[in-house]
């Protein structure tokens, strides 16, 4: 019968956590500090001008979505009939939340990553409205030249926009920004 020692364990344990550390050290891949190209059709801004039967409604957002690259910004008006938050924050019923992030379109799906913000893009940390993570779904129903149909996977209302200004993707460093 071979004894083995307590020191071949040792070596044997610290060398598997090294190849462990090495294997997982190559398998992350850093991401570029350059924005991508994003998806041509989406360059621009686009406003959502009504929601259906937004008058029967006791809240409803509009949205306006500029595309850059592969950077989105949202800015979503948020209307409420009825107060669900504390007074300070409620402004007659009408406020803005703000959020940014990348994108990227996988089959009829819009993927956003990012946070909710303050106005000046800044990241929200307290205060009234969302904050933290922005993380939209949304299904793209049907895109043309001044017209996309989105629907968020969280909720069926179809979100409706048109075009209003064109933009062209000029990459940059995501710090400058």
């Amino acid at each position: 019968m071979i004894k083995t020692s307590k020191t071949y364990h040792f070596y044997n344990t610290y060398l598997s956590i090294l190849i462990g550390m090495f294997l997982l050290t190559i398998s992350c891949q850093r991401q570029s500090d350059m924005q991508t190209e994003g998806v041509k059709e989406l360059q621009g801004v686009w406003v959502q001008d009504s929601v259906d039967n937004q008058d029967q409604l006791l809240s409803y957002t509009l949205h306006e979505f500029t595309f850059r690259c592969d950077s989105i910004y949202a800015v979503m008006n948020v209307h409420a009939k009825t107060k669900t938050i504390p007074d300070s924050c409620y402004k007659n019923g009408n406020w803005k939340e703000y959020g940014k992030g990348v994108y990227v379109q996988r089959g009829d799906s819009l993927i956003v990553e990012g946070i909710y913000t303050k106005a000046n893009w800044k990241q929200k940390g307290s205060g009234c409205y969302k904050q933290g993570q922005y993380l939209p779904r949304f299904k793209i129903i049907s895109v043309s030249a001044d017209t996309i149909v989105l629907q968020n996977k969280f909720d069926s209302k179809p979100i409706t926009l048109r075009k209003t200004q064109d933009i062209t993707c000029v990459p940059k460093k995501r710090w400058e920004m």
